[in-house]
């Protein structure tokens, strides 16, 4: 983009000036430049002594009466634009160069470095080099052409003979103008733009190009005449380039070709002013500002886009309204440009646009929005790591001061030159946005290593920050010296927050209380409105306080004719007592007088006088007034203040669903008097996603002096979004979405705290009042991790398990006992598919991660005051065999398997199978109605226990973790097959081994549960310890019985190797035994288990399973629903799980 563009931008010449040779003092090149920039625009009348017709001129209406060439003087030079070929003011046309002969005396090296200097422009069509100050001896040289020398002489001399080489530099443009338009006329020229080098070079692309060049090079050539001064020739060739622009749909070349003529309108009728004109302007360029927008779709899949074009046509529509009376029209046209900022790639062209859009608010009047797109120009500064940008940054800030009223008081001014006025300190209301701007003025000044300017921001910034903001931090609470708990019961007594049915008369005499404090400012609203027709200067206006125990500080005002405006009067109460305010004083046209509020009907309904004060505690700008009794109001003694500022920023918490994090809450005692005593409580919504309030830690903090602070903490837990929210938060912005989940939904943090109490005549100790402090909890739920759905899932698992997943709740099936477990490396079990597998019933949860953020997924099951996965990380701690988290990434979901055998309940009762089993009461009893009742409360109580002790929980990035509701979802899940995972089997199996060969005797029974009887014997087998080949092995089988009833059965062995074939087979047996395998009786009494013994020897190495099955005679009703049997002659079968061993040979 480019920096101050106009309509009549289009006309003008750059010429490039360039400091050649030696170096040039600062302050000489700044006198050369202006010299040089004084003759911006040259009279064509002027340049008939240097101009010489070679042939016919194409130029047929050049205006040399009354025509002028206007020169864009480039300091510095520029970089060459890409965009040169679409519009001709783009080029640097002419070079000049500069030099200080003094610190140049080789007029040969300047020479050349003018020669290199101009290279780097080959669109020049002109070249000169101005030295100035020769000495005599470089006068005296021989007469150069290539170096125009300026002898030392006054200042007019030196104007007069700049006149004359730009004069003579513009008649050489003027002729080389002329031969490039006959040379482009005759043999025509090739004109391409950055945006047909980004576009194919096919068939069709080539005939469009040589249908365009013929209206493209009529465009250049209207540019041309309009540099040269003839805005007629160039309105004529911009119509024939308009007409084939517009048959060969060059959208682009048709904008800027209309566009130029445009500016040709304007400069062929610069000094008239008229309406008809100025809406051609706009209409034109309306359609301007549409054909670069439909060029900017059409090239939307260009590396470069034209969108530069479409703003900077608004900027010189706007520049050429810029008036109040178009000030509506010139806005909507500044703030459309300012939207198109985000479609700018360049962060200089965004930097040029915000700082046209500044100049332009400025020259209209509109200081804030002039100070805002400053700001924007600061921070693009700022974005910059080097002094020069923080020094513009600062630059640029300071300018908005005066809007923001943050300037300091020295540099302040009166509009008239009026008495200086006494500046508040709480004249102008301080703002978040005023800490904004002088905290960027520090910053950028401390980048600018400027210190003055970084004392005078941070002194301004310090002192802002001292002055609470916000009502809500100086609430006054009076204290009952009867209750203890003062702060509480000051809500509603009854169930409504508002209830309008009160006693009539009550309000009507009831006078109001104010209450002020010592040594803290108060503001009092006050409207003055001036009804007449000139401006109002008010030189200062002040609180009139006859009580003699307040400070007011006066305020000046400007009011412009028939205005009302609001005024901040304000003061500091000194002594504790009533104060009195009847009235303001006011200083006007020299006079002082004293305004009271009760006269204030009088002055509305006479209007006698010109300046009237309404009634500041009532009301402003009514058109009636009521009688109103003024407010009582008495000055307390001082009270603490406390400030709250949440550690990391006072923005909104962001929390995903389920989320716990620890929020820093700091009180800081802005006051001059200590905290003695203070509560902390909740109020407002979602109460509950407050866990804790750390108040140990502030109560210990007590007495907080003057200046003292504490931090204290507070845990949160995100809620869960309502399905309403989730659609809400699909359907809109993230950040709108962000405004309306905590819209009224946020918790708040009720602070009540007092000073120390005072000693009053006669040594009563009174109470002076208390203070309320609200402290919102913004919290902001996003949706985190989402549990799409649960299932049960039931499979026989051919694989490896630790001890843990295959233990019961009891903790009674236990192959080995702690002492073993502890020198397991790696506790897991293999179970071969072809020898029989373990029926597992799992809960497959699948989750999915909608976030921009990587979720680590944490599955806990918590047992008996531990949790298996701390039982697994123990045994598993040495092998780095298992993987506990889970690692979901952005956009992805993965399932996480649960074992449900840990949930199995110690006995299988028959109170679960009353219902279905039905009872010995008649149906629709009392008694069987209470033992249904009671059965489905125990079920429940079940599942509830059940469910609860299965955790998810997440933890993301370095703090933020989480837990997952997963309770609605697992009930579903588990509905159907609850039964099934509680109810455990009716009995159980294991083996061990005995080594010294004496065995238990069959009828040996121990109580289920006595862990003092578990595994005396310390010479158990582990199934991972090896057993020998060719020796006897004395083996036990251990049968539980888990119900309260007594169990008769038939107890069966068998040992199966790898392959799947029965080793006890007699015909072909690897496997020897001694004792009873098949078909023994049994029978174990109600929660007790027998012990069978018998010996084995193996005849070959390998791997080898055990496993026992008993057939239960005579089963009950219990056990036959435990079974699911279908038919009352069915046998219940009970296997147990298969028993590896590992037998290696002998040396």
């Amino acid at each position: 983009m480019e920096p101050s563009v106009s309509i009549e931008s289009g006309s003008a010449i750059r010429v490039a000036v360039l400091p050649v040779g030696g170096p040039i003092p600062p302050a000489c090149l700044r006198d050369y430049a202006v010299l040089v920039a004084r003759h911006a625009r040259v009279d064509l009348a002027a340049l008939r002594p240097y101009y010489s017709e070679h042939q016919k001129s194409p130029f047929a209406h050049q205006p040399w009466d009354s025509g002028r060439l206007r020169l864009k003087f480039v300091l510095g030079g520029c970089v060459p634009s890409p965009w040169e070929d679409f519009q001709s003011s783009r080029k640097v046309l002419a070079v000049v160069g500069i030099c200080h002969l003094p610190s140049s005396p080789d007029l040969d090296r300047v020479a050349a470095d003018f020669v290199d200097a101009a290279r780097s422009y080959p669109s020049a069509l002109a070249n000169r080099c101005f030295a100035f100050c020769p000495t005599d001896a470089q006068l005296v040289q021989k007469k150069r052409d290539d170096i125009i020398m300026f002898p030392p002489s006054d200042q007019q001399s030196l104007e007069l003979h700049m006149l004359t080489m730009i004069q003579d530099l513009a008649a050489s443009l003027l002729m080389e103008f002329e031969k490039w338009v006959l040379r482009a006329e005759s043999t025509g020229t090739i004109l391409k733009t950055p945006l047909d080098s980004q576009s194919s070079l096919g068939s069709e692309e080539v005939i469009k190009a040589k249908k365009r060049r013929l209206g493209r090079a009529q465009k250049i050539i209207g540019d041309y005449c309009l540099l040269a001064g003839s805005p007629a020739d160039a309105n004529a060739h911009y119509a024939t380039a308009i007409e084939l622009a517009r048959l060969t749909g060059d959208v682009f070349w048709h904008a800027g070709a209309l566009e130029g003529s445009v500016c040709a309108l304007v400069v062929d009728r610069m000094d008239e002013s008229d309406p008809v004109l100025e809406d051609e302007v706009k209409f034109r360029y309306y359609t301007i500002i549409q054909l670069y927008r439909r060029a900017t779709l059409q090239d939307n899949a260009q590396r470069v886009s034209p969108v530069s074009f479409e703003l900077e046509a608004a900027l010189r529509l706007a520049r050429y309204l810029c008036r109040r009376q178009c000030a509506k029209e010139v806005s909507d046209l500044l703030m459309g440009a300012a939207d198109g900022a985000k479609a700018l790639i360049d962060a200089s062209d965004r930097l040029i646009l915000y700082i046209e859009i500044a100049r332009l608010f400025g020259t209209l009047g509109y200081k804030r929005k002039a100070a805002f797109f400053s700001r924007q120009v600061a921070q693009l500064y700022l974005q910059q790591d080097n002094a020069y940008a923080a020094m513009s940054a600062m630059q640029v800030l300071t300018t908005t001061t005066t809007a923001y009223h943050v300037q300091s008081r020295k540099n302040s001014k009166r509009d008239h030159g009026l008495l200086k006025s006494v500046v508040s300190l709480f004249e102008s209301q301080w703002s978040t946005l005023q800490m904004v701007v002088l905290r960027e003025i520090l910053m950028s000044s401390i980048r600018a290593a400027d210190p003055l300017s970084s004392w005078s921001a941070a002194a301004r910034l310090l002192r802002l920050h001292s002055f609470p903001l916000h009502p809500s931090q100086r609430e006054i609470v009076k204290r009952n010296p009867n209750k203890k708990d003062w702060w509480t019961g000051g809500g509603p007594s009854g169930p409504f927050i508002y209830t309008p049915f009160t006693k009539g008369g009550t309000s009507a005499t009831s006078k109001q209380e104010v209450n002020w404090i010592v040594g803290e400012p108060v503001q009092v609203m006050v409207e003055l409105a001036n009804p007449c027709s000139f401006d109002l200067v008010v030189d200062s206006i002040y609180l009139s306080v006859h009580s003699g125990n307040f400070d007011a500080f006066p305020v000046s005002v400007n009011l412009p004719p028939n205005t009302s405006k609001l005024v901040l009067l304000s003061g500091i109460p000194t002594q504790v007592g009533q104060v009195s305010i009847p009235g303001c004083i006011v200083h006007c046209f020299g006079v002082i007088t004293e305004h009271l509020f009760k006269e204030v009907d009088c002055l509305l309904l006479g209007a006698a006088q010109g300046l009237v004060l309404s009634d500041p505690f009532r009301c402003c700008g009514s058109s009636k007034f009521k009688s109103v009794n003024f407010p009582s109001i008495s000055v307390v003694p001082s009270l603490p203040l406390l400030v709250a500022n949440f550690v990391g920023g006072d923005g909104s918490i962001l929390l995903y669903e389920g989320e716990i994090r620890d929020v820093l809450i700091t009180l800081t005692n802005a006051g001059t008097v200590p905290v003695e005593e203070a509560n902390v409580a909740l109020s407002g919504k979602n109460q509950d996603s407050v866990i804790s309030i750390a108040h140990s830690t502030w109560k210990s903090a007590l007495p907080i002096k003057p200046g003292g602070e504490v931090t204290f903490a507070v845990t949160l837990r995100a809620w869960h979004l309502s399905p309403s929210d989730l659609e809400a938060d699909g359907s809109r912005s993230p950040t709108n979405s962000r405004r309306i989940a905590r819209e009224g939904s946020n918790p708040f943090l009720d602070i009540h705290y007092a000073g120390p109490s005072t000693n009053s005549e006669g040594d009563n100790v009174s109470l002076p009042p208390g203070r309320h402090l609200v402290v919102p909890l913004n919290i902001c739920v996003l949706q985190g991790m989402r549990l799409v759905r649960a299932r049960l899932l039931s499979m026989e698992l051919p694989a490896r398990f630790t001890d843990a997943q295959l233990g019961s709740v009891s903790s009674t099936d236990k192959i080995s006992n702690d002492r073993d477990v502890m020198h397991n490396d790696i506790s897991l079990l293999k179970i071969d598919p072809y020898k029989g597998s373990l029926d597992l019933r799992l809960l497959e949860l699948e989750l999915f991660n909608p976030t921009d953020v990587v979720f680590d997924v944490d599955v806990s099951v918590h047992l008996d005051g531990t949790t298996v996965e701390q039982k697994i990380l123990q045994e598993v701690k040495s092998a780095g065999s298992a993987c506990h988290k889970t690692r979901i990434d952005r956009d992805y979901s993965a399932r996480v398997l649960i074992p449900l055998e840990h949930f199995k309940l110690p006995v299988l009762d028959t109170s679960f199978f009353v219902k279905e089993n039905g009872s010995d009461e008649p149906a629709g009893s009392r008694a069987a109605t209470l033992a249904e009742k009671n059965a489905k409360a125990e079920l429940n109580a079940s599942i509830n226990n059940l469910i609860s002790k299965i955790k998810v929980k997440w933890h993301s990035g370095r703090n933020s973790s989480g837990e997952l509701n997963i309770k609605d979802a697992i009930q579903a899940a588990l509905q159907a097959s609850i039964m099934d995972i509680l109810l455990p089997d009716p009995l159980t199996f294991n083996f061990r081994h005995v080594e010294d060969g004496t065995a238990a005797k069959s009828d040996f029974s121990k109580k289920l549960g006595d862990d003092s009887s578990h595994y005396a014997d310390e010479s158990v087998l582990r199934w991972q310890d090896p057993i020998s080949a060719n020796e006897m092995t004395h083996m036990e089988v251990q049968i539980r019985n888990n119900t309260k009833e007594t169990i008769r059965m038939n107890l069966s062995i068998s040992c199966k190797d790898v392959a799947g074939e029965n080793c006890f087979d007699e015909n072909s047996s690897t496997v020897l035994w001694a004792g009873v395998l098949s078909d023994i009786y049994l029978e174990v009494q109600p929660l007790q288990e027998v012990v069978h013994p018998f010996s084995i020897y193996f005849l070959v190495p390998g791997d080898y399973s055990l496993q026992a099955a008993s057939v239960i005679i005579d089963a009950t009703d219990v056990l036959r629903a435990r079974a699911k049997a279908e038919s009352p002659d069915e046998p219940i079968l009970c296997r147990g799980s298969p028993f590896h061993i590992h037998v290696v040979g002998t040396a």
